[in-house]
């Protein structure tokens, strides 16, 4: 009896424990979250108000426009079928060179990601426009392609959505193989070697061991280049040469343009809710706890 009532007392404190410590964490991370609240959810609020809201009070005719004009569905399709391609491309350079990295030794890993690095300390701006000049009709590729005998005339890889790809894919780059070199490091390299001990081949050991392990860095850095591509301007407006329109540039357009915060904000809110629902049935079909399993 007295054993029991000791180990109530106990579980007691435990809990007593807990809470408080839970609002020590609370109160910790209050300026967080306030800031959070600041600079996120003020803004997407006040994004939903411009859109639903105007001088005459509340109206839907900002996405009445939207549903009733074709334009917008083709500007939505340009856009993720532009940001799945790019991160389809950006997944399949960045895996091979990511994990030819982790296999690099130290020194040669570091000079490696410096070399991923080097594009963040330049300006956006500076490469799209050094992609302008490298890929257009007398451009260093063309001319070099052209030299080697693989084609006879210039091929059209700028002002087209060619051009937007390749110069996305070359900004996205880092942003993939940055959270995908971390999953690399984090396995144990012992695991592919004990399925090789086993009688796995090395084509087996990776594909059974080693890639399943770095299935949650692969999903991180894919959403991370999906989420930014969404939001692309300024590569497409200059590689794309005005046939490639994403969201973001008509976001600008209507509220540049024709000063129609409305319609600006409309288009904000659309794509937000359809990015939310496509991240809601990937999360469904592909929970996060399957991508952290181990393999089997």
């Amino acid at each position: 009896m007295t054993t029991s009532v000791g180990v109530a007392v106990g579980a007691a404190a435990l809990a007593s424990d807990a809470r408080g410590e839970r609002r020590r964490l609370l109160l910790l991370s209050s300026p967080a979250m306030l800031v959070v609240a600041l600079v996120i959810f003020i803004p997407v609020g006040w994004l939903f108000w411009l859109s639903f809201f105007d001088q005459t009070g509340a109206t839907t005719a900002n996405y009445v426009r939207l549903i009733d004009n074709s334009a917008y569905y083709k500007i939505f399709q340009t856009t993720f079928l532009l940001s799945a391609i790019v991160t389809l491309v950006t997944i399949l350079l960045g895996y091979p060179l990511a994990y030819l990295l982790s296999q690099l030794s130290r020194r040669a890993a570091l000079i490696g990601l410096a070399l991923v690095l080097l594009p963040f300390w330049t300006s956006l701006l500076v490469r799209t426009y050094a992609w302008l000049v490298l890929l257009q009709r007398n451009g260093l590729v063309n001319t070099a392609l052209i030299k080697l005998g693989l084609i006879d005339q210039p091929l059209a890889l700028v002002y087209n959505f060619t051009g937007a790809v390749i110069g996305m894919v070359h900004i996205m780059l880092p942003f993939l193989v940055l959270p995908l070199y971390a999953s690399m490091k984090s396995i144990d390299p012992l695991l592919p070697r004990a399925a090789m001990s086993l009688g796995a081949s090395p084509r087996a050991a990776f594909w059974t061991v080693f890639a399943p392990l770095t299935l949650p860095g692969l999903f991180a850095g894919s959403l991370l280049v999906f989420i930014y591509c969404l939001g692309f301007y300024i590569v497409p407006q200059v590689l794309g040469g005005g046939r490639v329109n994403m969201v973001a540039m008509k976001i600008l357009e209507n509220a540049t343009t024709y000063f129609n915060w409305g319609a600006a904000s409309a288009l904000g809110v659309v794509l937000l809710v359809v990015t939310l629902g496509i991240f809601y049935v990937i999360g469904r079909f592909l929970p996060a706890e399957r991508l952290s399993a181990e393999p089997r």
